[in-house]
């Protein structure tokens, strides 16, 4: 390609195109509104801790190949995801005091169903035969016309207490009972149903910037591309068939015959620059919580947590941090309650004093859309009308829920069809696949 490629947007799925763009040979200008890159997963200090956390808690698994291939492709540091060797999932229930460990086994035919000691307590093989009615439901049909969950499958039961509804709500942070069957059945076909191999738990221990912000930030600087802060885009210029500026708010950028352009922003914000963009309408929030506690030798680095406020507890090296998915009802909580709360279910889960340490709360309005029927319908492609305009981001139409591995998909999405539409014509194959 002779023009260049203006990336507006740098969260994972701007720098997700971008490397496929700039990997490819094509001249690439990446345009964030903020100080830094990676949007809703980054890491920042936080003086109220005294530590540098993340912006939000984040869990990949071993099947999610998109993100591990562009850890590799941007030479992260091997050791940027941490896990156990095997797919598994300890769990403790507040309430009755009981753990387990759930551990599926490494093939597909999921015998570990079959063996007591590996499923949740109290629950039986045959009970693990109802995601096939979510399977079933999803095939052929087209995104948001397939369902609910709560349709399709029984929303109720130790199983799904257990186990249902913590992985679900967490994968699609919306209440299982409203959520679209399509996105449910993507992440159990490609996690659960793939076997074992594919659910090893992975996490950024080190933060989601070392992981992913930092290592594309240099590949993309090594291969010419240009990093501009500080632009936020306030509209576009709109030819009868090509978007011919970019207007930010400091100066306008020409588009010239031969560039093309990838919007990777937050929907609400692409539907705003760019009217008529089909995008979702309604959200879910999400709940961090962090205390600058540095946990016991003994605790896991995850752990899944029922009958309580708590779902995810993470042990990272120099801090506890809690996860709580679909947390709309916790937005006009105060916040030292919220951790005072959390705090002390840490305490009883980790036999620690109660005494409430350095804590930090983070409230995500807007976190990911709603993972309903609805929304989902309402998911754009990756192309537009414009002949020089495609669409990135964890919201466009991905097959998944918002996650790190959507965003990656969509970036690379977005890349292809510029190759596809000979915008990248020097762009090979194998620089966008």
């Amino acid at each position: 390609m002779t023009g260049t490629v203006h990336v507006v947007g740098a969260g994972l799925a701007g720098l997700s195109a971008a490397v496929s763009l700039a990997e490819s040979g094509s001249r690439v200008v990446l345009h964030e509104a903020a100080k830094q890159a990676g949007g809703r997963c980054r890491s920042y200090y936080d003086p109220a801790l005294g530590l540098t956390i993340d912006n939000g808690n984040h869990l990949l698994l071993s099947g999610n190949h998109a993100s591990l291939d562009f850890l590799q492709r941007v030479g992260a540091p091997s050791d940027a995801l941490s896990g156990p060797d095997e797919a598994a999932f300890p769990f403790a229930d507040l309430r009755t005091g009981e753990r387990w460990t759930l551990r599926p086994n490494a093939g597909r035919l999921p015998w570990w169903v079959l063996a007591a000691g590996r499923r949740v307590p109290g629950t039986r093989a045959r009970d693990y035969l109802a995601p096939l009615s979510l399977m079933m439901a999803a095939s052929g049909n087209p995104p948001g016309r397939s369902g609910t969950i709560g349709e399709r499958m029984s929303c109720e039961g130790p199983l799904y207490e257990r186990l249902w509804h913590p992985v679900l709500v967490a994968a699609l942070n919306t209440d299982p009972r409203e959520s679209d069957v399509g996105l449910a059945a993507t992440i159990l076909r490609e996690t659960l149903g793939a076997g074992g191999r594919a659910c090893r738990p992975l996490v950024a221990v080190e933060g989601l910037s070392a992981a992913f912000v930092d290592p594309a930030l240099r590949f993309l600087a090594e291969r010419g591309a240009e990093i501009r802060y500080g632009r936020r885009l306030r509209g576009l210029a709109l030819g009868p068939d090509r978007i011919e500026r970019l207007d930010f708010t400091d100066e306008p950028t020409a588009i010239g015959p031969d560039d093309a352009v990838v919007l990777a922003l937050p929907p609400w914000v692409a539907a705003e620059v760019l009217p008529g963009t089909p995008a979702p309408q309604a959200f879910r929030s999400i709940v961090n919580a962090h205390f600058a506690v540095r946990p016991p030798e003994t605790a896991p680095l995850l752990l899944g947590v029922v009958g309580g406020l708590s779902e995810w507890l993470f042990a990272y090296p120099d801090r506890f941090s809690v996860t709580i998915s679909a947390a709309d009802h916790l937005l006009d909580a105060g916040r030292e309650d919220l951790a005072r709360r959390i705090w002390n279910e840490i305490a009883e889960l980790n036999g620690l004093a109660r005494e409430l340490p350095s804590w930090q709360i983070v409230k995500e309005k807007r976190a990911t859309f709603a993972a309903t029927p609805a929304e989902a319908a309402r998911r754009p492609g990756v192309a537009t009308r414009f002949s020089n305009l495609v669409l990135a981001g964890d919201w466009t139409e991905t097959g998944l829920p918002s996650t790190i591995e959507g965003a990656i998909r969509s970036g690379t999405n977005a890349a292809q069809a510029l190759s596809r539409s000979g915008m990248c014509g020097r762009a090979q194959a194998q620089g966008v696949a």
